[in-house]
């Protein structure tokens, strides 16, 4: 039994860059991403996402769709680019239109909550006697389409 004897494996590369294309076997470094440093892909994908100019071309478009009434887009922008999202120095280029796009999303998700609970919590009560022209039950109604005659 010898203590004092210990095989040790030195690194001769002790920084190697896994985006490197002789680097068969990529793998980060899962501590430092824990850790709070810079992620090494810009997609929740990790190697098998986008690269850096794909992400961009992506995020902007999902950004700029979102305003054509797709605010969803925002919510899917903010959940691939997450690790963008996540870590405020990583991917500038990339990072300006995944923050607008949370922003825009939690705005959304507002004006959106807010106008269905006051119509579910609201009602009647809260409307008065407009209620009747708001809600769209009696809609058939109005225009008088329950009759067949």
């Amino acid at each position: 039994m010898e203590t004092g004897s210990q095989t040790h494996t030195s690194n001769p590369d002790p920084n190697p860059n896994p985006n490197n294309p002789n680097n068969r076997n990529p793998s980060p470094n899962r501590s430092s991403i824990v850790f709070g440093s810079s992620p090494l892909w810009p997609t929740i994908d990790g190697p098998l996402g986008l690269s850096e100019e794909a992400s961009v071309n992506y995020a902007r478009s999902f950004y700029s769709f979102g305003f054509a009434m797709l605010p969803w887009l925002w919510a899917l922008n903010c959940f691939y680019f997450w690790p963008v999202l996540r870590h405020s120095r990583s991917f500038p280029r990339i990072r300006h239109y995944v923050v607008r796009s949370a922003v825009g999303f939690g705005v959304f998700t507002a004006i959106l909550a807010t106008w269905a609970l006051t119509f579910a919590i609201g009602g009647k009560p809260l409307f008065g006697p407009v209620w009747d022209q708001l809600v769209m039950y009696n809609l058939a109604d109005r225009l008088g389409l329950t009759g067949w005659s």
